[in-house]
């Protein structure tokens, strides 16, 4: 009997231990971040740092499937509104007041999202709410809205990127490039 219950404890301790050793399944809703990565644009322009912290989606194979009325962003639930990224909404801070395109945004924190309706017109939307999930867009939030400068990357974009460039004094750029698509909008810093 003792032996039995020696080798009873011990084959659930073995147990225990290889349990133990595997990875939980994610949660339920739960998203794997190395498919859509964490990443950050930055740029110090006239003495101000201002940061985009984003999730990076991949085209994954998918070219010609992302933006087109019936392809992966249509799927989201704000379409045409589309978070600008994965996971946790797209996130602009400034330390100082700032131009975007014709649009005064004062220090602060913001979510960034593009009404993409017209492929050959976006318009970058920014939010005044912020903390939500990425696909939980409301109008009545918004701060403004600027039409983007659209262009085609020289080659396919696999990894969506957006950068903060300074150009010159006061002024630089912000660009989403992603797939076969570049839109961009001018920056003043004050």
């Amino acid at each position: 009997m003792m032996k039995q219950f020696f080798i009873g404890a011990a084959l659930l301790s073995a147990a225990m231990t290889v349990a133990a050793q595997q990875a939980p399944p994610p949660a339920a809703g739960q998203h794997h971040e190395s498919l859509s990565p964490k990443a950050q644009a930055a740029a110090t322009i006239n003495g101000k740092s201002i940061t985009i912290d984003y999730s990076s989606p991949r085209v994954k194979g998918r070219e010609g499937k992302i933006f087109t009325k019936d392809g992966l962003i249509s799927k989201d639930k704000d379409y045409p509104f589309w978070r600008a990224g994965a996971n946790d909404a797209t996130t602009l801070k400034t330390p100082g007041n700032i131009m975007i395109g014709d649009l005064m945004i004062p220090a602060g924190t913001y979510t960034l999202f593009v009404d993409i309706s017209d492929p050959a017109n976006w318009t970058l939307v920014v939010s005044k709410d912020v903390g939500e999930w990425g696909l939980n867009y409301d109008k009545t939030k918004d701060l403004g809205r600027v039409k983007m400068k659209m262009a085609k990357p020289t080659s396919l974009v696999e990894n969506m990127t957006w950068t903060i460039a300074a150009t010159h004094g006061m002024n630089g750029t912000i660009t989403l490039e992603w797939e076969n698509v570049s839109a961009s909008v001018s920056l003043m810093v004050h």
